[in-house]
């Protein structure tokens, strides 16, 4: 696996951890109320959206190199 490829689905993890992460955090505030758990989740779901804006922009500045 090229470096290239391991960088694609490190990021894809971490938008899916990150995501999860989110779901976790709102529900979270939901039923206890707690402020902080708001702010978790809605951190999480900006991070994810901060790494597919990266993931986009990497795979754009490397679509010359293959994934072997």
């Amino acid at each position: 696996m090229s470096l290239k490829a391991f960088h694609v689905f490190f990021v894809a993890v971490c938008m899916v951890f990150a995501m999860g992460m989110g779901f976790w955090g709102i529900r979270d505030f939901r039923e206890s109320g707690m402020n902080q758990s708001l702010y978790l989740g809605v951190g999480a779901f900006a991070a994810c959206v901060v790494l597919g804006v990266y993931g986009v922009w990497f795979l754009k500045k490397l679509r010359h190199f293959s994934y072997v």
